[in-house]
């Protein structure tokens, strides 16, 4: 399949999102990140491809987020990566990859780009 949506079933957005995309008739992978979370490689190809820090694809809101100190500015990428890898509720949503890009689809109106 040519499209993938990182996705949380709890959340609204996401849901907003897969069903934009499902109205559309476009094919897609459903990855569930919280239970199958992208490596650290994974990550930053995601990053690159969204032109993308890591810092600002963080979820500042979950509490792992001040548990593990990441508001610390002198963390390095590859530590803040790791941290997403490991603690996936880190990450925002909805990522959604299609074969030319990627998009976090905050606010859910963000998808219109992506549809055919």
């Amino acid at each position: 399949m040519d499209y993938v949506i990182f996705h949380n079933p709890s959340c609204g957005t996401s849901r907003k999102v897969l069903a934009a995309l499902r109205e559309a008739g476009i094919e897609l992978e459903i990855r569930l990140y919280l239970k199958s979370p992208p490596s650290p490689a994974e990550l930053a190809d995601l990053l690159a491809r969204m032109d993308m820090t890591p810092r600002a694809l963080l979820r500042r809101k979950e509490k792992v987020y001040a548990e593990l100190g990441l508001d610390d500015k002198s963390l390095s990428d590859a530590t803040l990566i790791a941290a997403m890898s490991a603690h996936p509720i880190l990450i925002e949503r909805p990522i959604v990859v299609t074969p030319k890009q990627a998009v976090l689809c905050r606010p859910p109106e963000k998808v219109e780009a992506l549809l055919p």
